[in-house]
């Protein structure tokens, strides 16, 4: 499976001179994103005119920790696939389920682990692009991700950050990345 980047570019050209900080992230639309978004590239304090150059992969990887905190490698995802927390030979590891996603859109990860909270992880470019936390015995968590960005300045975020609701809601700018190879995002 190619994974194809699309090279994207930050350049301000407002004269702004206040000390914004600009986070881009995207929308998990299989669950309830208004409370959760995570966020996934944050350039503070850009200066006028400078390029800020970063990488979109179109694919992204998953990723748990399980109940002792204990992170699992990154696994590359597809639509439709369904991921496990499995017990191994005395070891919590994360794998490829037999069964698919209930959704064929939708990525999930399951907690087949007989006792403890798992945590699910999204990562796009070996970032944390989305998080579920708590994740009990026979539940999972679903991720699905439009090739959409969303782009905004913010104050006192950090790369990696579970951003409030209410900061994700002040957000509209939709920069849509189906099929570009390239672009630039000019403030």
């Amino acid at each position: 499976m190619a994974i194809k980047k699309t090279k994207l570019n930050f350049i301000k050209k407002s004269s702004d001179n206040n000390d914004s900080t600009i986070v881009i992230f995207q929308k998990n639309v299989a669950e309830n994103f208004d409370e959760t978004a995570v966020a996934w590239t944050v350039i503070k304090n850009p200066k006028q005119l400078i390029k800020y150059s970063f990488l979109y992969p179109s694919h992204f990887k998953v990723q748990a920790s399980d109940p002792e905190g204990n992170p699992t490698s990154a696994m590359t995802a597809c639509e439709g696939q369904s991921f496990e927390m499995a017990t191994d030979k005395s070891e919590n590891i994360l794998k490829l389920s037999s069964t698919p996603a209930i959704n064929k859109k939708d990525v999930e990860i399951k907690n087949n682990l007989e006792t403890g909270a798992i945590n699910g992880y999204a990562l796009k470019d070996e970032k944390v692009l989305a998080a579920k936390s708590g994740i009990a015995p026979g539940q999972k968590a679903v991720f699905q991700f439009p090739p959409t960005i969303w782009v905004g300045a913010v104050s006192q975020v950090e790369e990696g950050d579970v951003m409030k609701s209410a900061v994700i809601q002040s957000i509209n700018k939709e920069l849509p990345l189906e099929n570009l190879s390239r672009a630039d995002i000019v403030m």
